[in-house]
């Protein structure tokens, strides 16, 4: 593997461990045992590394969030398409957690990151429309499929979030993938209103998966 591709894996894995504010180029260059000047041989700073994260984050997601247009979809599609941006989400899970913060330090970022949103939206609501010709949801209007494409939109990059406020949670190492996963039975709830009575149930049942194990309450009310 070429060094700057192995820059990339080590920062992406110590990025998701540590959180990219507790990371620096030098904690990326003792990783990999090489000196830092080798290290900006390839990448100006640690914006650039990340930049390049971004796009291969990027890449991945527009990979699969690709609609097959010569047959109907199922549910096995819908399975794969949660399934997958979940997965996509955990392995770029660093991103998420301090996307505000990434976006502010990047015009470049915040850029191709508003443009790549709006791809996802379309994608996500063209799936809508693909489940309906394929009679697993009811037909929406735009406006309404807008809407709902915006609202599995926000759950998906919001989730992690949820999770580390709701775990208050000390360490990045401590969410797991499965956790990360529950929040696909947020999005399929947000279908339940417009499924139809054909695949209402089975869609139900992929629901309980994926049902959340949500921190326990004391009786005064507090997360524990």
């Amino acid at each position: 593997m070429k060094t700057r591709d192995k820059i990339l894996l080590s920062s992406l894995e110590l990025f998701n461990e540590r959180g990219e504010r507790n990371v620096t180029t030098n904690h990326i260059a003792a990783h990999l045992a090489i000196s830092p000047g080798n290290l900006y041989y390839h990448f100006r700073n640690k914006s650039d590394i990340i930049y390049e994260i971004f796009l291969e984050y990027e890449k991945l997601v527009d990979y699969y969030l690709d609609i097959p247009e010569d047959r109907a979809m199922t549910l096995d599609d819908m399975t794969f398409y949660l399934e997958s941006v979940f997965d996509g989400l955990w392995s770029y899970r660093f991103f998420h957690r301090d996307l505000e913060y990434l976006l502010d330090s990047d015009s470049r970022l915040r850029q191709d990151y508003r443009e790549f949103t709006n791809r996802c939206l379309t994608a996500i609501s063209r799936i809508f429309e693909r489940l309906s010709e394929a009679g697993i949801v009811e037909e929406q209007p735009d406006d309404l499929r807008a809407a709902m494409s915006l609202n599995v939109w926000l759950v998906i990059t919001n989730w992690m979030a949820f999770l580390k406020t709701a775990h208050a949670e000390e360490t990045y190492a401590e969410l797991t993938l499965t956790e990360l996963k529950q929040g696909i039975y947020q999005v399929l709830t947000l279908e339940i209103p417009y499924l139809t009575p054909a695949y209402r149930d089975r869609v139900m049942a992929l629901r309980e998966n994926y049902r959340p194990s949500l921190p326990e309450r004391t009786e005064a009310g507090i997360l524990v």
